[in-house]
């Protein structure tokens, strides 16, 4: 006996009006995401032209066309010193972030230990605490240390904003990466130390970077922290902080926008950077 199966088929009228709400649902979804994207970066679009105003005061739309409040930051030696400085520190602080957020890292993703969850969740929290409460904890863990107001203090802070950008990154890499490969090192007589230098970081060098240039921007964007711990050190975000307070300078408009386009490059270079060590990864899997 055999058994005919008749599989049911929408009407046509049906499909086709399927495929249209399909349609204009995707074109819905579409055009609230360039909606909301437009409103994150209109001010951007008043910014930037503004830095090139020929005005003494902020104007929208500019009158004219000039160079001069751009020519003001790097003739002013306070910009420069403040520039110098986020620089330094921006460069220290992700720099010894990457250390010791690979090191985290590996540790939370290879190890095998009671607490794990916790320890991860530690390392996320200052993502997750509102900056103005960390700025208050580390205001009296520094002062009770000594180092309130300090290079060492303000550095320490920074690298603790970076930290949790390296282990989310990293994190991601270390476990993307076959594990056998580390075992048949240690079975070919490596240490762990030449395991990770030769043959675990080699791989992961574009992750690592891309983390490195994220824990540089948030440490060179920083300012509420900055503000209540830096004491006499200013860096460019407290310095604009502390111009807006006394008035409105055109030179903000050129620091927002050199600041800008800085954040823009970096992150590109951090996204190509992520997208080669994904295909590191899948070639070495």
């Amino acid at each position: 006996m055999t058994l005919q199966f008749q599989t049911a088929r929408l009407p046509e009228s049906a499909f086709q009006l399927d495929l249209l709400t399909k349609k204009i649902n995707r074109l819905l979804l579409a055009g609230i995401g360039i909606a909301v994207l437009l409103f994150l970066i209109l001010p951007v679009f008043i910014v930037i032209p503004m830095s090139f105003s020929e005005s003494s005061s902020l104007r929208f739309p500019p009158e004219g066309f000039s160079f001069r409040w751009y020519v003001r930051v790097f003739s002013d030696a306070s910009w420069l010193a403040a520039i110098k400085t986020s620089v330094v520190l921006a460069f220290l602080s992700s720099t010894l972030a990457l250390i010791l957020g690979s090191l985290g890292a590996y540790g939370l993703v290879r190890g095998n230990f009671i607490g794990r969850d916790f320890w991860q969740s530690n390392f996320i929290a200052p993502l997750i605490i509102p900056s103005v409460i960390l700025a208050v904890a580390l205001y009296f863990a520094l002062a009770y240390t000594g180092l309130l107001g300090s290079f060492a203090g303000l550095l320490l802070a920074h690298t603790l904003l970076g930290v949790p950008y390296i282990v989310l990154i990293m994190s991601i890499a270390i476990r993307s990466f076959d594990i056998r490969i580390e075992q048949v090192a240690f079975t070919l007589g490596a240490s762990w130390p030449t395991m990770f230098l030769r043959i675990l970081l080699p791989n992961l060098l574009p992750s690592a970077a891309a983390a490195w240039i994220f824990a540089f921007v948030t440490s060179f964007d920083e300012v509420v922290i900055t503000k209540f711990i830096a004491g006499t050190y200013e860096t460019v975000p407290k310095k604009m902080f502390n111009e807006l307070v006394l008035q409105v300078n055109p030179v903000i408009t050129a620091i927002a926008t050199i600041l800008i386009v800085i954040s823009v490059l970096l992150m590109i270079v951090a996204v190509k950077m992520d997208q080669k060590s994904k295909a590191i990864l899948k070639a070495d899997n």
